[in-house]
């Protein structure tokens, strides 16, 4: 008899380490995991706002050259150059903001599911994208026709590298474009998933933003 009663009390105390374990050591149990924070935006769109930031860069040297030998120089632009087309340039400044519009309707058209409007805006997009680099290339023609080429003078070369790498630009966003318009027409874009238009829009705001900035200081100033 006394054998089973020190054993009913031994079972009776195990329970206490156990508590104990339940406790962690007599302290408070951990907190539960916290949350990690939204991400700001997708891998994509970082490294696109890490290229545009590169772009912008590469620009700005470009523009510093030239505010260089434009502050430098008493008569600018040089005697014997022709003079730039500055209204036609100016109007197609309007058709290249006009696309800029155009593009912000398409990520509102996929943001509310509306295909048929994000392959109009597309389309419009790359249309007004493409009438831009037609009337640039046509100037260019007059004008190296008229004796302005890369070679002729120091203007000559910087209003060819200025507006030459911007205009290669606008034919990169627009190639990008082109593929954005086939993905769209397959129905790959929707309010969920349009990374690939929203990257694209970053880099055709940003090429046509720019370009006000190069048609003031080259046509203008």
């Amino acid at each position: 008899m006394a054998q089973s009663s020190a054993a009913r009390h031994l079972d009776e105390a195990l329970p206490e380490p156990e508590a104990k374990q339940r406790a962690f050591g007599g302290g408070e149990p951990p907190p539960p995991p916290v949350r990690p924070n939204p991400t700001i935006g997708s891998n994509a769109w970082v490294a696109v706002l890490m290229f545009l930031g590169a772009e912008a860069m590469f620009f700005a040297g470009l523009i510093g050259a030239y505010i260089v030998f434009r502050v430098g120089s008493a008569i600018w632009p040089p005697p014997f150059q022709p003079r730039l087309p500055v209204a036609i340039t100016a109007v197609n400044t309007l058709i290249l903001v006009a696309s800029a519009v155009t593009m912000r309707w398409s990520l509102k058209a996929a943001r509310a599911n509306d295909h048929r409007q994000l392959v109009l805006c597309l389309a419009s997009t790359a249309a007004l994208g493409a009438i831009f680099l037609a009337v640039q290339g046509f100037e260019w023609l007059r004008l190296i026709h008229f004796g302005l080429t890369i070679s002729s003078s120091v203007y000559g070369g910087l209003f060819y590298t200025l507006i030459g790498f911007h205009g290669l630009h606008v034919v990169g966003a627009l190639i990008w474009l082109l593929v954005v318009f086939v993905l769209a027409k397959q129905k790959r874009f929707s309010k969920d998933r349009h990374v690939g238009l929203q990257t694209c829009a970053m880099y055709w705001t940003f090429v046509v933003a720019l370009w006000p900035v190069l048609f003031g200081l080259v046509y203008l100033y």
